[in-house]
């Protein structure tokens, strides 16, 4: 197998176990309207096809670059270790975590394990792994397709702060601001 088709099968493997995790997601109270969600959604769905697929965008004239076969299994390597960062998040959310923008009951900031270094690293590590795969196809589409799952979840993060402030408390959710930054580790706090 080569560490092109290692990555598809990570990430399909990776997609199938979030959707069991549906299973015992906590159960929203308040929730965002469908509309709000059309944005950010629109952006994934164009990131997913110009990241994987359609086959005809892995080659020539799209292709930028190859990448070794080694090079192929570090990034391998970096997208599960992205994978692994996204379920630590999502084990330390517990019944907190939804699908979507959502208060559960009982709801709380939760500022400890990953959330301690960004606060939403699920889409954190979603980026990372866009990123890495694209870096593995070497292709234009694939890096749009990363650039879109970056602007997606970018839009997503807003959103979630905005309603989190408001069902939260804005000053409590505020200082977690301050003191832990957006999607990127150590980047700037507020965004």
């Amino acid at each position: 197998m080569s560490p092109e088709h290692a990555l598809y099968w990570l990430w399909g493997v990776w997609y199938a176990s979030w959707l069991l995790s549906l299973f015992w997601a906590g159960r929203p109270s308040v929730r965002l309207n469908i509309q709000s969600h059309a944005q950010y959604q629109f952006a994934t769905l164009l990131g997913l096809v110009l990241l994987f697929g359609p086959p005809f965008a892995h080659r020539s004239p799209y292709q930028l670059w190859s990448v070794s076969d080694e090079t192929g299994w570090a990034l391998f390597a970096l997208t599960a270790l992205t994978f692994a960062f996204c379920w630590w998040a999502r084990l330390t959310m517990g019944k907190l975590w939804s699908g979507y923008v959502a208060r559960n009951a009982d709801h709380r900031i939760v500022d400890t394990g990953p959330f301690a270094i960004v606060r939403h690293p699920i889409y954190t590590g979603i980026i990372f792994a866009a990123f890495l795969m694209a870096i593995d196809l070497g292709t234009a589409p694939a890096l749009a397709g990363a650039a879109c799952f970056a602007l997606a979840f970018w839009l997503k993060a807003r959103i979630e702060e905005r309603f989190l402030m408001k069902e939260l408390g804005p000053e409590p959710y505020a200082a977690y601001r301050r003191r832990v930054p957006m999607l990127v580790p150590f980047g700037p706090k507020t965004a």
